[in-house]
């Protein structure tokens, strides 16, 4: 309908240009058609006390725009308008067609129901008419995309059984391998599934670059009927072994709202934990959050399941997959201690029952004598103390007790200060008659560590009863959880026993979080603050009576050894080594590209530009491999290394500089990524369409695009002029306007 009435394709006016073909001026049209209608109204004017009543109105100026319109149209006509376009130069041009070859190319294109598969409405609709149609006009390549771009001779190569797509270095492949040859435009055939995180801002230039369009054909509907995915997994790679580790799980569902699924967590046969939930409305993404033990030191396989559900349309995207390395080292924990008290003794009593922690205490007995315990040979702290950076950084946390800020020099209290900022350790401030604003540490060099400000009065210290309840922010924390379920365990927190002796620590700073709040009457104050400083982390437990939780509670109830375990690890198990390496992604989908990182620093953490550092990388089988890493220009400390995982499997690389090291794993695993977000993307083929000057077809519509794909500046075009004057629909609006007017004139009663 729309060439029978413009004459030409839409791209002729979407991608052309008006011009003129009259030789005479712009400028004279304009001024005739601005006379005409002056003069036309003039003439309207002057009739009006002659003319009837029903024209003395607001039907006179209707008769005037009317009159107005139709002598513009005339004139513009009279200056020859016409469209200018680029035009593709008959079989002097190569459009190249790309299909998906993917396996989610090998799903049923409308559904389960549906026989017809996504790869064969492709393929029928390239046989059925558009290759031979391409093919009358233009030299025409046909490829199969998949993890690359291969040339395929005919449409029976194309199988789609590829294990993952890759469209954006697929275009990037063909932009590179044609860059001497005319390509007029590329046709791509696809579900839009992109394995690689999307089209690029690199490839969409290099594309514009070449004027090369690329349209675009969707397969497949935009969500399947009935299904339920894994969308992501929040978890973190490493761990301590044996601590709580927290998972928070997205997915969303189609065909099941308000359903009920049970979604599990399991370290090869193992079941970690379960639960039964409910699912969400259509479309949207829902959050669930569990707790489980990480187990013992080794690199862990931790799987995400959604049990499957009736008519279940996809399965194999109910389950998701999570590299673990749990580390069986122990967390060393300095704790200074200012007075002999029951707190230090039962902090100590938790940190023995975990293996992954190792508490080195220094409690101060009289004004010049310490007692230590834990220490690793008799010189550990047989100075107090510590004074030089190296010897307080061995340390992954430190715990300040009931101890004055003079306790220590202004040097010490400056070395605190790096121990978080640089060294990235935590920091735990606790409750007691020296410490917090008692212990003047308000006025002290380690100030900006305290995650509150702290009240300006020494009468902050209560030997008074409290009770005990967690904020919002706590029932979701993993230091404070004592009960998987949250409702249970907000619970299970309000019925511990009282805190006697509390702390006023004064109001929080922003970007701390309250995690707990005690009761002290009718009145509320934080008790547990934490935050993060610099590198590290810090955190305050403004009391000296938690102690009680353990006394007052049944034989057997663990809730005080088991927060303070969290707690500890909260501090010590993130504070890095003197090497951190990390990669973008330790989960290897269809490809084998490894790129490592690693930023290394001295004994006193600065960086190390001049260490000579090294991946050694171990995997499946018998390989093994020791890389070199180079410096990054411009970064101190920073070196990097690129490496390939040619087989799928677990993988290690322990990071070295001859010192210290640091251990990262990784995995690949072929075949999983088709099997998740199946329906077409669409959005992604829309998007890359608009971007390139092309356009995104619907299989209904592919008949024409043999005909309007010859628009296009790239390859080897010319310059057309199509004219205007003939066009159906100029005829018809000039009829509309005369008819018009005559009508209602007619209806008036004015002719």
């Amino acid at each position: 309908m729309f060439e029978f009435l413009f004459r030409y394709p839409i791209p002729v006016f979407t991608k052309g240009r008006l011009v003129l073909l009259s030789a005479w001026p712009v400028w004279l049209l304009i001024v005739l058609i601005v006379a005409a209608i002056v003069g036309l109204g003039l003439l309207l004017l002057a009739r009006l006390p002659k003319a009837a009543p029903e024209m003395r109105s607001w039907r006179a100026g209707v008769v005037w725009v009317l009159r107005s319109l139709l002598v513009a149209l005339v004139l513009f006509l009279l200056w020859e308008p016409a469209m200018t376009v680029a035009e593709l130069k008959s079989q002097q041009n190569i459009i190249a067609v790309l299909v998906d070859d993917s396996r989610s190319m090998s799903q049923p294109d409308g559904g389960s129901g549906s026989s017809t598969t996504r790869i064969a409405a492709a393929l029928s609709a390239l046989d059925g008419g558009l290759l031979t149609g391409l093919q009358r006009r233009f030299q025409t390549r046909l490829y199969r995309l998949d993890t690359k771009l291969t040339r395929a001779q005919k449409t029976s190569e194309i199988q789609s059984a590829a294990p993952a797509t890759h469209l954006n270095e697929g275009l990037r492949q063909i932009v590179t391998e044609t860059a001497d040859l005319p390509v007029g435009a590329i046709v791509l055939l696809s579900d839009g599934a992109e394995n690689t995180g999307g089209i690029d801002a690199d490839t969409v230039a290099a594309l514009r670059n070449r004027h090369l369009p690329v349209h675009t054909i969707g397969f497949g509907r935009p969500h399947p009927a009935h299904d339920l995915e894994i969308d992501d997994i929040g978890l973190a790679t490493q761990a301590l072994s044996n601590s709580r580790m927290k998972a928070t799980v997205s997915l969303h569902q189609y065909g099941y709202a308000a359903g009920k699924a049970r979604l599990s967590v399991r370290d090869g046969d193992k079941l970690l934990t379960s639960t039964e939930i409910t699912l969400p409305a259509d479309g949207v993404i829902d959050t669930h959050t569990l707790f489980f033990s990480a187990g013992e030191a080794s690199v862990k396989t931790i799987r995400f399941t959604l049990d499957p559900l009736p008519n279940e349309e996809n399965t194999a995207n109910n389950a998701v997959a999570r590299l673990v390395a749990v580390n069986g080292d122990k967390r060393r924990i300095l704790y200074v201690e200012g007075e002999p008290r029951w707190e230090y003794k039962f902090i100590r009593r938790a940190a023995e029952d975990d293996k992954s922690l190792q508490i080195v205490s220094m409690l101060r007995t009289t004004e010049n004598k310490i007692y230590r315990q834990g220490i690793s040979d008799p010189s550990e702290l047989a100075a107090g103390f510590p004074s030089k950076a190296e010897d307080i950084f061995k340390y992954d946390a430190i715990i300040l007790g009931s101890v004055e800020a003079g306790y220590f020099t202004p040097a010490q209290q400056e070395l605190i200060r790096e121990f978080v900022d640089k060294r990235g350790g935590g920091l735990l401030f606790l409750g007691g008659r020296f410490s917090l604003a008692e212990g003047g540490w308000s006025a002290s060099g380690a100030s900006d560590l305290l995650p509150t400000f702290l009240p300006n009065t020494k009468d902050t210290f209560h030997r008074d009863p409290a009770t005990a309840s967690l904020t919002p922010a706590g029932v979701e924390s993993a230091i404070t959880r004592l009960i998987d379920d949250p409702q249970q365990n907000a619970e299970r927190w309000k019925k511990l026993p009282y805190l006697m002796d509390y702390q006023d620590p004064g109001r929080p700073k922003p970007g701390a979080t309250v995690l707990a709040e005690m009761h002290p009457g009718s009145s509320t104050l934080p008790l547990l603050i934490t935050q993060n400083y610099g590198r590290g982390r810090t955190a305050l437990m403004a009391t000296s009576g938690s102690w009680r939780w353990q006394m007052g509670s049944p034989l057997g109830d663990t809730s005080h050894d088991l927060f303070w375990q969290q707690l500890l690890r909260w501090i010590a198990a993130d504070s890095p080594g003197r090497i951190t390496a990390t990669m973008p992604t330790e989960r290897l989908m269809d490809e084998g590209g490894v790129h490592l990182t690693a930023t290394v620093r001295d004994k006193e953490y600065t960086p190390a530009p001049g260490a000579h550092v090294q991946a050694h990388i171990t995997g499946p089988g018998d390989i093994s491999a020791l890389v070199e890493m180079t410096p990054v220009p411009g970064a101190l400390g920073d070196f990097t290394a690129d490496w390939t995982a040619e087989r799928p499997g677990v993988y290690g690389a322990e990071i070295t500089d001859g010192d210290s090291r640091n251990l990262l794993s990784f995995e690949r695993e072929d075949g999983v990524a088709e099997n998740f977000h199946a329906g077409q993307n669409r959005d992604l083929l829309e998007k890359l369409s608009a971007q390139t000057g092309g356009r995104y077809w619907q299989l209904s519509e592919v008949n024409r695009l043999p005909s309007e794909i010859s628009y296009s500046e790239a390859g080897i075009s010319v310059r057309d002029t199509k004219e205007l004057w003939d066009m159906p629909i100029i005829f018809l609006v000039l009829l509309a306007l005369i008819a018009a007017e005559w009508l209602l004139r007619r209806k008036w009663g004015v002719l």
